[in-house]
């Protein structure tokens, strides 16, 4: 019978001493996680956040009466610790104030609360390989699938997704007022994927979207980001919901029609690369986003024109409503309805 237990790391950094904790090799994952991962585990016990149990088989051998621990499930975790611990696993600046820090460098209070960090242990007690094997398909079953946005957050551990991460947590009202991304579609990351795709405005201008485009971004810039990048995220957003509030409560905060007039303020302000627009790439005009009135008047036409039935459209919004209707994440799309927004922010009617 399985049973938790939690335990500081100084109990598990003396059981792998005494080599009454063991890494079993036959249970060793194929892949081997990068330094970044490595880093982000440190950093996720020094801010003292949870991580998942680790699984252990505990086994009695019979002749010498004495117990022994084999990991299981955790090996890298547990690698990344003991490495840390004996100071041949130096902190980078994703660890921000931490970066450059080893366990000897830290000051004592850090060095307790890593120490003192417990960790959850699953026990199996005297179990045969094939009942540990089991025991993890049963856990596996039911279990979700991972979606592409949380097997990204699993394998990239670089800057770009950490960028991601921290404007999604700083930008709760879009989630919480506004509710561009519901609770239900949050709960699957569907907010840091959201936010991945309005990064990727900012670095590679208006794109075809789509699984593919998002992964591009990630491994692009998983190990160097452009420092000005996330500053221009943060200012676009900023100002939406400074001065364009109405706006989000319209048919145009949907996350799809979102992301097209996140990109129209984020020219507006910044001027963004052209990407997948070619000449359909509107010429940025410092006269956008100059008269506030006329522009929220303008994006509510267009958000009634989400609504509105055919026969009530105007001929030369037309295409708009229909781009609008359609596979929303293709650049065909884009190319109306991105300049269609970025006129509207523009100080004269549409």
């Amino acid at each position: 019978m399985p049973q938790t237990d939690q335990y500081p790391i100084s109990d598990l950094l003396a059981w792998m001493k005494d080599k009454t904790l063991v890494l079993n090799t036959e249970f060793q994952r194929r892949s081997v996680w990068p330094p970044s991962a490595r880093v982000f585990l440190i950093d996720t016990i020094l801010r003292d956040s949870p991580m998942p149990n680790i699984y252990i088989r505990t086994k009695t051998d019979l002749k010498t009466r004495r117990g022994y621990r084999e990991v299981v499930d955790g090996q890298q975790r547990l690698r990344a610790i003991s490495d840390f611990a004996s100071d041949r696993l130096q902190l980078t600046k994703a660890a921000k104030e931490f970066a450059g820090k080893t366990y000897s460098t830290l000051d004592d209070t850090y060095k307790a609360r890593f120490l003192e960090y417990t960790i959850g242990v699953v026990q199996l007690f005297n179990i045969s390989d094939t009942d540990v094997l089991d025991v993890f398909h049963r856990i596996n079953a039911y279990g979700l699938r991972l979606n592409p946005q949380e097997m990204r957050h699993g394998k990239f551990q670089g800057e770009f997704r950490n960028a991601v991460i921290e404007a999604s947590k700083r930008w709760t009202p879009l989630w919480d007022t506004y509710r561009i991304v519901g609770l239900r579609s949050r709960v699957r990351m569907a907010d840091d994927e959201l936010m991945a795709s309005m990064l990727g405005v900012i670095l590679e201008g208006v794109t075809d979207g789509g699984q593919r485009i998002i992964n591009k971004l990630y491994d692009g810039y998983d190990d160097k980001l452009p420092p000005s990048a996330p500053k221009k995220l943060n200012g676009t957003i900023e100002h939406l919901i400074r001065e364009l509030s109405p706006i989000l409560q319209t048919g145009l905060a949907r996350a799809p029609h979102f992301l097209m007039l996140f990109a129209a303020v984020a020219h507006a302000l910044y001027e963004i690369p052209t990407g997948g627009m070619g000449d359909d790439m509107p010429i940025r005009d410092s006269r956008a986003l100059t008269d506030i009135d006329m522009a929220r008047a303008n994006l509510g036409t267009l958000a009634d024109i989400l609504e509105s039935p055919d026969d009530a459209i105007p001929t030369h919004l037309f295409q708009f409503r229909l781009a609008s209707a359609g596979s929303t994440q293709r650049i065909r799309s884009r190319r109306i309805r991105f300049p269609a927004l970025y006129r509207a922010l523009l100080p004269s009617s549409i």
